[in-house]
């Protein structure tokens, strides 16, 4: 990769030499002559740095590359040090006059001997470069030149993988399920590997294997994890827990806690776990592991799939399955997938044979065809194809030392500026979730993104070298943020290597015990939770001094020891001072450390997560810094005050800095500015902070801004915040935050204060806190591209705009607007963008809508306004409603498929929803997502989820008359609900789906009907802190699915019936917090209870704590079990 990134460097080395800011300090230190010579003399060398690539299987040309390499760095360098000298002249008053020439830069260096210092270096530099650049003319290097601009295309398949799109492993399907199924053991648990090379789809096999229809029915509990090469227990153990709960377990957990966690939840169960990826051959690592692993109910099974036949054996494979290539019909198939329009053959009959030709080359290896078929993609010339065979394919066969050669033709044909940029990615290992924002600011830290447009965002071509990358398949697994755009990616594991291939001796990973590194090393990862008391930095390491990324990969918390923190920060400052890239993120510092004062080459500093309260001014004078990272820093209340003087800063990261309490004045000067994610006005009367006025030239902000500690009207009165928002076209979330001031608020000023906030409409996010008007800003229903759009206590707030045809808005919620009666009051003379004449469906695209702490929301429209009785959400699949006793009229929602929550709220729309007719040609569910596939459906057919919490009466009849009808419902909860005095004979009758059933905070309830046992399908059953409840019914023992049953502070629960002896299935009981004579009846060999669940597995009984016992204990200990064992 040297010559390529060799390539961009001299590019901007050439770049920088004549620009006129260089000139002017080449004049001023004397050394102008000096420059130019350089900048010839690096011109001469950049021409023949792409011919030279070619010719590298000359030994000759290749040791001459690397001498280069090692001088053209040093010369990047070298001129940075005038780059900064550069920007600083910039921010000295009068920089036009000579007599400036003297002013101190480095207050403690001497100017003279500094230009002195300087001038040497690039003497030698520019002599050095003269005798190795003298040297082309041996190897008869022709002059090239390389297009550098990422072309843009549409692209042709899905970003997600469909069975389809899987060739020719049918028969590798069956015979994997086949082992799956088979008793190929007598233990209860027993392995199956996939074996075979890297890009052979052992991942997709088993990902069609997990997915087969005979495999979902055959196993009761499912589990996927990625091992890769990191084989630690703790990791792996959490990963198995966090994929059977679909909850991440507490991180700080130790591992008797885990294990235990574990076992309660695969023991007893016939489960298959798939450990994709797994690398390792330590036989005593995989014991350690398989020993938690053998709980599982007969015919449990371990997929593994594994490029090692070793790791086979090691973790007991009572079969493996070898992964051969596709053959040549279905590697031709796979091909013309990929290369070919539609798929169909070309009609140039020499095209086709070298097509072929090329397919064939590819070994059978699925993923090379894919890269070496999406990369010949419309082409039509005979000669572009006849030339990627002739000149860029070898001899491929199914050995290791062949694939990587085959993946390399994708990378040979990027353009250079994607090549490092894709080489780079070597830092970050198999199965990394990458950020791609983060990725886009460490290239730019390194100068691998570069414009030839000063109107272009360096940010949005970082981001168009991202997506060039992922069309051309270097990335995958590519996940879209709530607003479209692609927030992480990860590479596939032949990708990774193929970047550490590339990458030379540029790039590595550091393990915790490596210690042999080589000196030529320029960017370096550690892939280890780093604890300062163990580890050093080699010695070795120390050595490669020309290190320019230091990169903490894992967020884990490193020493407390701070002292150990600054000696960490020391050693990297005074070793490594070539640095662009530093990341210091969780050094739990509480100052900033001064030796970063010297680090003037940086361009990336992350200090996020540390405890400092201030940030030194000093901080102002890395004056290349583009990114500041300070999020999670939650202790830090005052910036730079000559932040303003950072004007290259592109990147100003304040996420959860809550007690940033105002900013310094001038930063509205740094124009460069793109993300700022936290402003925060001062509380008080300072004239030395920033107010709103500083935002309003800041029109290139991106991402996410949230303003907080707005004053009620005094930031508008003091500052010229005109349209202060409204050309910020780029930002895509924006959060205003008054100060809770209770009722010390002026109202008009809220009122004025909002409309002087009016964003651009192309905002995807409004978050609004406190804000005391009485009236919300008529712009709202401006903001056509809104999707999420959240409000929190506004108390005063009567009006809002309406809203009903936002036609992007997904999510809406309302919390704490106490005041508020209608959310569409047509009175309100603001509302001039009425829906009325709107041809839009009703909330074309609203998903989900909340309701919260609404106390006086009496309807959706007011009387004056009502529309028809029936209007319904077309798209709504998520509804909440809490604490909202007075709204009884409101859009109905028939076409709700996930989650519906009404807690301390009317049962009426519910209950009219419910009486809905619906057909499918009905106007107002014209754009649901109901399936067309009949003429008329049941209103909330599609229903996943319900959770009820009321004192309504209505309930009774509710319960009775509508939640029966709900087929397709999984999960029923019912809480704080005191009128509930008896459930339904027959509830879970016609609930055919229900897995889940909870009843808390039912003090009325007595019994359960004995018709409880018609839910065949139930396998969870939770009471908790149904005081009254003094029985459970015999029909119990007619759940034939019921895997847990907790029961929780039911005092009045003195026994347990007969029907418990039939529930074989039950894996779990708790009676926890319960009376003192169930306790006995239960306990182990003696209790009259005992034989009714002597069968159960998992036992957790205890009574009722006494009230002289510790308060909270219960809680405590309800809690604690939680964890032990969630619900299925």
């Amino acid at each position: 990769m040297a010559e390529r990134v060799l390539f961009n460097i001299t590019e901007g080395i050439i770049g920088s030499l004549g620009s006129h800011a260089f000139q002017e300090i080449g004049l001023i230190w004397g050394v102008r002559d000096e420059l130019q010579m350089l900048q010839q003399i690096v011109t001469q060398v950049k021409a023949v740095l792409l011919d030279a690539e070619q010719k590298q299987a000359n030994n000759q040309v290749k040791v001459w590359l690397q001498s280069l390499e090692d001088v053209v760095y040093d010369a990047d360098d070298v001129l940075d040090v005038f780059y900064c000298e550069a920007q600083r002249r910039q921010m000295v008053p009068g920089n036009n006059k000579i007599s400036n020439q003297v002013c101190i830069f480095f207050s403690s260096s001497n100017q003279l001997a500094f230009r002195r210092k300087i001038g040497r270096k690039i003497k030698h530099i520019k002599e050095r470069l003269n005798v190795i650049a003298s040297l082309r003319t041996n190897f008869h290097l022709e002059e090239r030149f390389e297009e550098t601009q990422v072309i843009t295309r549409e692209r042709e398949t899905s970003s997600f993988v469909r069975v389809e799109n899987i060739i020719g492993r049918d028969e590798d399907k069956k015979a994997v399920v086949q082992l799956l199924l088979d008793p190929i053991s007598k233990e209860n648990v027993s392995t199956v590997s996939i074996v075979g090379l890297g890009g052979l789809g052992k991942t997709a096999l088993a990902q069609l294997v997990f997915n087969d229809e005979v495999v979902q029915k055959h196993f009761v509990l499912k589990m996927w994890i990625c091992v890769s090469d990191v084989f630690e227990l703790s990791v792996i153990v959490k990963k198995i827990i966090e994929s059977a709960t679909n909850k991440t377990p507490d991180q700080n957990l130790g591992m008797e806690r885990l294990q235990k966690n574990l076992r309660e939840k695969i023991d007893g169960k016939r489960y298959l776990l798939v450990l994709d990826d797994v690398w390792n051959e330590d036989g005593e690592k995989w014991l350690s592991l398989k020993d938690l692993l053998m709980g599982g109910a007969k015919g449990s099974r371990i997929l593994i799939t594994t490029r090692s036949q070793r790791v086979a054996e090691v973790s007991d494979t009572a079969k493996p399955y070898t992964l051969r290539g596709l053959d040549e019909k279905q590697s031709w198939s796979l091909f013309k997938k990929m290369a070919f329009k539609e798929e169909k053959e070309p009609e140039n009959a020499e095209i086709k044979d070298i097509a072929e030709e090329i397919a064939r080359k590819c070994g059978g290896v699925p993923l090379a065809i894919r890269l070496v078929g999406r990369m010949l993609y419309g082409k039509h010339e005979e000669g572009d194809w006849l030339a990627f065979k002739n000149n860029k394919l070898s001899q491929i066969s199914q050995k290791d030392n062949k694939i990587l050669p085959t993946l390399k033709l994708s990378y040979d044909v990027l353009p250079s500026h994607l090549k490092h940029c894709f080489a780079y990615c070597s830092l970050f290992p198999p199965d990394y979730e990458i950020d791609v924002e983060g990725l886009v600011k460490l290239w730019m830290a390194q100068g691998f993104i570069k414009s030839s447009n000063q109107n272009e965002c360096l940010e949005d071509i970082g981001y168009g070298y991202f997506k060039e990358l992922l069309w051309r398949s270097f990335f995958q697994e590519e996940t879209k943020g709530e607003f479209g755009m692609i927030i992480s990616c990860k590479m596939h594991d032949l990708m990774n290597e193929l970047a550490i291939s590339v990458s030379g001796t540029v790039s590595t990973i550091i393990d915790r015990n490596r210690e042999n590194f080589d000196e030529k090393y320029r960017h370096v990862s550690l892939n280890f939770d780093v604890d300062l008391s163990k580890w050093k930095i080699p010695s070795s390491l120390l050595k490669a001094n020309k290190i320019r990324s230091f990169l903490f990969l894992w967020r884990a918390r490193f020493s407390t020891d701070e002292t150990l923190s600054e000696l960490f920060c020391n050693t990297i400052c005074l070793n490594f001072k070539s640095l662009r890239m530093l990341s210091l993120y969780g050094l739990e510092l509480t100052r900033v450390p001064k030796c970063l004062s010297k680090m003037k080459q940086l361009r990336y500093l992350n200090l996020g997560r540390n405890k400092m309260k201030r940030l030194p001014n000093w901080v102002v004078k890395l004056q290349n810094l583009q990114t500041l990272g300070l999020s999670d820093c939650s202790d830090l209340e005052e910036l730079p005050r000559d932040l303003k003087n950072m004007i290259n800063l592109r990147h100003l990261m304040l996420r959860n800095c809550f007690r940033l309490n105002h900013m310094p004045c001038g930063l509205g000067e740094l124009m460069c500015l793109r993300t700022l994610n936290r402003f925060a006005l001062s509380r008080r009367q300072d004239k030395d902070s920033a107010g709103l006025g500083e935002l309003k030239k800041l029109n290139e902000l991106r991402g996410e801004l949230e303003i907080s500690y707005l004053r009620h009207g005094k930031d508008v009165s003091e500052s010229n915040v005109a349209n202060i928002m409204n050309g910020k076209r780029h930002l895509a979330s924006l959060t205003l935050q008054w100060s809770y001031e209770g009722n010390e608020v002026n109202m008009d000023d809220d009122e004025m204060s909002l409309e002087a906030l009016q964003p651009h409409s192309n905002l995807k996010e409004l978050v609004v806190w406190f804000y005391g008007g009485v009236k919300f800003a008529s712009w709202l229903s401006l903001l056509k591209n809104i999707v999420n759009l959240q409000l929190h206590y506004l108390n005063r707030c009567q009006y809002l705009p309406l809203l009903d045809d936002l036609p992007c808005l997904k999510l809406l919620r309302f919390e704490g607007l106490s005041n508020l009666e209608y959310i569409s009051d047509e009175d309100w003379g603001g509302s001039d963008a009425s829906s009325s004449t709107s041809t839009l469906p009703f909330f074309p695209s609203l998903e989900e809508l909340n309701l919260y702490d609404c106390r006086n929301l009496k309807g959706w429209w007011s009387p004056a306004g009502r529309r028809d009785q029936h209007q319904s959400f077309p798209r709504l699949s998520t509804l909440k409603i809490k604490d909202c006793p007075g709204l009884t009229s409101m859009p109905l929602y028939p076409s709700l498929d996930k989650e519906l929550t009404l807690k301390n709220t009317s049962w009426k729309p519910f209950q009219e929803t419910m009486m809905m007719k619906m057909n499918e040609d009905d106007n107002h569910i014209a754009a649901s997502n109901i399936s067309s596939s009949s003429s008329s459906f049941s209103p909330l057919s599609k229903l996943k989820s319900l959770h009820i919490g009321t004192s309504d009466k209505e309930i009774q009849g509710g319960v009775s008359e509508g939640i029966g009808k709900l087929t397709s419902l999984e999960s029923l909860s019912i809480e704080n609900s005191p009128n509930l005095a008896s459930l339904p004979q027959g509830i879970l009758g016609g609930l055919i789906s229900l897995q889940e059933f909870k009843l808390q905070y039912c003090s009325n309830l007595a019994s359960l009907p004995e018709a409880i046992g018609w839910g065949s399908s139930l396998k969870s059953l939770t009471i908790l802190y149904c005081d009254n409840l003094i029985s459970l019914p015999e029909g119990i023992g007619n759940l034939a699915s019921l895997r847990e049953l907790i029961i929780y502070s039911c005092e009045n629960l003195t026994s347990l019936p007969e029907g418990m002896r039939r529930l074989t299935s039950l894996n779990t009981l708790v009676l926890s917090d319960c009376s003192t004579i169930l306790e006995k009846r239960c306990k182990k060999e003696t209790g009259e209870d005992w034989p009714k669940i002597a069968h159960i597995p998992n036992l957790d009984i205890w009574a009722r704590i006494e009230e002289d016992s510790e308060p909270g204990v219960g809680g405590k200990m309800l809690s604690a079990f939680k964890t032990l064992m969630p619900c299925n």
